[in-house]
């Protein structure tokens, strides 16, 4: 008799596995084949293509199993983490261009920092709040959809006249989120066939979303880039956890949002639009902030793993405690 594989208990094993290997063979498809995925038909809309519908539909069926009863706290998560971010970010930019000028530390400027720390890869932060977290982790993308984009990195760098977020562009992110939302809390069946159906879309969505990252960029950005990388998640990752716990979470969603947004690489763009005179500063940022995407979108699972496997130890810590 053969012996079958054990393919999802070996992925399982990994933080954050349905995650970060989908996303990683997608990004090594895109790396070295990238036309391999561009054969048109059903294959390159799912495979390729597919990140914007399948996270659409996977908010949609999270938002099934948010109760109304438990939004407010999921606003109280998502402004604490948010504002963790911002503060964050301006505060390590900000000394780190006083202390070492355009040039940065060993090459990391205070305009990268800011611009790759204070914005949130939402579709990561989606799949890691959905398998680690509870409804009011994934309600949290509400109020932290505000910061994916340049608009926090515009605020930081005072120029936030210049990059606003249009309301309908807010609109259309939290939308399959509000349907969802309604429909499992109008019947309970809705909320259980829903719901059930999130976890299937993670490892599809993270397949798509690798295919738009090519890891030749850690190269050109060299060490620098992966050190910002550790930066956003680790440092302002801390941070970010603390505010989490605060507004009354677990740190799961703080831990979940202490990524850079892919959008983040076009930041440096729309500064030099804001202020040309940081034209130089900007466009060597580009690929620091590149990196860090990359880099935080393998380290911000396995931080996330990391505070879920520390609040199970602490539950069963109480729990024999009390027996």
């Amino acid at each position: 008799m053969t012996q079958k594989m054990k393919i999802k208990k070996t992925i399982e094993k990994v933080p954050g596995g349905m995650m970060v290997i989908p996303l990683g063979l997608g990004a090594v498809i895109s790396t070295f084949a990238p036309e391999a995925l561009q054969i048109g038909g059903f294959t390159t809309a799912l495979f390729s293509d597919g990140a914007t519908p399948l996270i659409g539909a996977f908010l949609l069926c999270m938002g099934a199993g948010i109760s109304l009863k438990t939004a407010p706290q999921a606003l109280k998560q998502g402004s604490a983490i948010t504002l963790s971010k911002l503060i964050t970010a301006v505060i390590i930019g900000l000394a780190v261009q006083t202390a070492f000028g355009d040039a940065g530390f060993y090459g990391i400027t205070g305009l990268a920092i800011i611009a790759a720390m204070s914005n949130t890869n939402g579709g990561l932060f989606a799949a890691l709040a959905g398998e680690f977290g509870n409804e009011r982790d994934l309600g949290s993308i509400s109020i932290l959809s505000l910061n994916d984009g340049p608009f926090l990195t515009m605020i930081a760098l005072g120029t936030a006249g210049i990059a606003i977020i249009p309301f309908m562009t807010l609109v259309a992110v939290l939308g399959p989120l509000v349907v969802g939302m309604i429909l499992g809390n109008l019947d309970s069946d809705m909320r259980t066939f829903l719901t059930s159906g999130g976890a299937l879309l993670i490892p599809l969505f993270a397949f798509s979303l690798g295919t738009g990252i090519d890891l030749r960029i850690l190269l050109e950005a060299g060490l620098a880039g992966i050190a910002l990388g550790f930066v956003v998640t680790f440092v302002g990752g801390f941070f970010n956890i603390y505010a989490d716990k605060i507004a009354g979470g677990t740190g799961i969603a703080g831990a979940a949002a202490s990524s850079t947004a892919g959008n983040a690489v076009a930041t440096p763009a729309a500064i030099i639009l804001a202020d040309p005179t940081l034209t130089d500063a900007a466009q060597s940022a580009a690929p620091l902030i590149a990196a860090s995407v990359i880099t935080t979108a393998v380290l911000t699972p396995i931080l996330t793993a990391y505070v879920s496997k520390q609040n199970q130890r602490a539950t069963i810590g109480k729990a024999s405690k009390n027996a």
